[in-house]
């Protein structure tokens, strides 16, 4: 909740990032999907991209991170959301330029 009230957002076509730093040394993720991107399956699909993509994705540690999915984010196959997710957190200054340049994200 901390994080929707005092949090930085970034905002692209697909998702939205919401971030914020915490005291730990390590990076905890959120993800919401709300009603406007679809019905239960189109929601989950959507959420487990988002889960996996988060996952394999090197983020610096010590944050707290949302990610919103938007309704365009229901068309969006996997690459598309990993593209997305990935450029809004080199905007963020969240993942590492060559992290970012080895995942095909120029």
């Amino acid at each position: 909740m901390t994080v929707y009230k005092s949090g930085k957002a970034w905002v692209d076509n697909l998702i939205v990032i919401k971030a914020l730093p915490n005291e730990h040394e390590f990076s905890r993720y959120g993800f919401s999907v709300a009603k406007e991107v679809g019905k239960a399956v189109v929601r989950n699909r959507v959420r487990r991209r988002l889960k996996e993509i988060a996952r394999v994705t090197s983020v610096k540690p010590g944050w707290d991170i949302v990610f919103i999915a938007r309704p365009t984010a229901a068309t969006a196959d996997y690459q598309q959301l990993k593209k997305s997710l990935e450029k809004l957190l080199f905007r963020a200054h969240l993942i590492d330029k060559d992290e970012t340049i080895h995942a095909g994200v120029n």
